[in-house]
């Protein structure tokens, strides 16, 4: 599995159900560049997650919704309800350590 891009439309229905991570990122941000393979790593040895990425350049209306004030933001959705969340880049690691709570 790959990550999945998220939107206004299916951010809901994606997020609904199990642990899904949610990496708010832009392209225009380095560190969220770094982090994009590492997720794309994560999504594909580790199907019982989903990773999701929300644009928050073309989704401005998620960034606001959930404060994002810096990128790249995590947050961690269990059955739908926020239950972590992070800032900045980290190592692949840190990254699964934060999905498992």
């Amino acid at each position: 599995m790959s990550t999945i891009k998220l939107t206004s439309q299916n951010f809901d229905s994606e997020i609904s159900e199990g642990t899904v991570l949610v990496d708010f990122w832009a392209e225009t941000c380095g560190p969220c560049r770094m982090m994009g393979p590492i997720l794309e790593k994560i999504a594909s040895e580790h199907p019982e997650y989903k990773i999701g990425k929300v644009d928050v350049a073309a989704e401005s209306d998620l960034a606001s919704q959930f404060g994002i004030s810096a990128i790249p933001t995590f947050i961690v959705f269990t059955n739908g309800k926020e239950a972590a969340r992070s800032v900045g880049a980290m190592p692949e690691g840190a990254v699964l350590d934060f999905i498992k709570g």
